[in-house]
């Protein structure tokens, strides 16, 4: 029998491919600042941590749609967040972490063998899903010709980058001419800084009609829930649907427990302002700390990372560098060869190894290289 494993198709796991400049970092003295990853460090809301502990006896199988409750409430935060009209709990999905949304939607959509865009700078899940499906993939920030799918992420991760309500609009219009599908990665936009995100689905951008646009969220950013998986797909009712049948054909469930947690967090909206003001805080220690240190700082207007670069290095090279200093962060052609000149920093850490890791970057202020 002759097969392709999937693993000969795909790039390596980017973050095993800086080992070496990790293990480089772990031996300072005053050990690493990893600020390599967006995981959360800080603790679970404990209203969230109660729904989902009274939701732990529950033995049957969880419903692949969501509770009507759960559904009732993904409906109730996107108009009450982020000002989304016209979805309705028919209109939303609950999925098993938003990484696994993205890398199976172009396979769960029929799309093998179709055209997919990312951004010229992108998350490589992205990438990933499509090559899992067998897809062409074109790098384009622009409508190219003949896309079947196409990935928009506001805010970025990596660049923090927000797009304004013209260009969504733009991607709704290349929609409506093409049949293409408009997939709205929008897992950061609780996290604004410099510039309001806008979503995909606001009617500012779609005048009421989501045909053909999937909006994708998180609950890992500002709930802090990484560990329990939990995210959610709303837009198009039809395409909605559509996911939700081959899902449950796949057995992709949220667990029932989770979903009572999801309800908690997505009904209150001030643990998440709280973890707001907790990034804003370490974001401001870590932005003057690195423009003290001779960075430039591009985008980052929203999110959890700062997109930054030094004049006359490559971003291996300050990858290096930061090494040198206990700091570990992403180098940016993890995102494509568009982002080969910066770093991805992360602000999800302690305050703790947040402040230490200004303290190295003020102690290099002044000093060649």
């Amino acid at each position: 029998m002759h097969r392709t494993p999937l693993e000969g198709l795909l790039p390596d796991f980017p973050w095993d491919t800086i080992a070496d400049v990790k293990a480089q970092a772990a031996r300072h003295p005053g050990g690493i600042v990893d600020l390599s990853v967006g995981t959360p460090v800080d603790d679970v809301d404990p209203s969230i941590q109660l729904a989902l502990s009274e939701a732990a006896a529950t033995p049957g199988y969880p419903q692949t749609a969501g509770t009507h409750q759960l559904r009732q409430a993904i409906a109730g935060a996107l108009a009450r967040r982020y000002g989304v009209a016209g979805v309705t709990e028919r209109c939303v999905l609950p999925v098993v972490g938003t990484k696994e949304a993205i890398a199976w939607l172009p396979t769960l959509l029929g799309l093998r063998g179709a055209t997919v865009v990312i951004p010229e700078v992108a998350y490589p899940t992205y990438e990933v899903g499509a090559l899992i499906a067998g897809c062409e993939i074109v790098r384009s920030d622009e409508p190219v010709d003949g896309a079947s799918l196409v990935f928009v992420n506001s805010p970025s991760n990596p660049t923090g980058r927000v797009c304004t309500t013209d260009e969504l609009r733009r991607w709704v219009e290349y929609s409506r001419e093409t049949g293409a599908i408009i997939a709205s990665d929008e897992c950061y936009m609780g996290l604004a800084w410099s510039a309001e995100p806008v979503s995909l689905l606001d009617p500012r951008v779609t005048d009421g009609d989501n045909s053909g646009l999937l909006a994708i969220h998180s609950l890992s950013k500002t709930s802090n829930m990484a560990s329990y998986r939990a995210g959610f797909i709303a837009g198009d009712e039809d395409l909605v649907h559509e996911l939700l049948r081959v899902r449950k054909h796949a057995g992709l469930m949220v667990p029932g427990p989770i979903q009572q947690a999801m309800v908690a967090a997505l009904s209150d909206d001030a643990h998440q302002d709280l973890q707001r003001l907790i990034y804003a805080t370490r974001r401001a220690t870590l932005l003057k700390a690195l423009i003290g240190a001779g960075f430039a700082i591009d985008y980052s207007d929203a999110g959890l990372y700062l997109w930054a670069r030094r004049d006359g290095m490559s971003g291996r090279e300050t990858l290096n560098w930061l090494a040198e200093r206990g700091i570990l962060a992403a180098p940016g052609d993890f995102y494509g060869p568009a982002g080969e000149n910066h770093v991805r920093i992360a602000l999800t850490a302690t305050d703790e190894r947040i402040n230490a890791a200004a303290q190295r970057l003020q102690g290099s202020q002044g000093l060649n290289g």
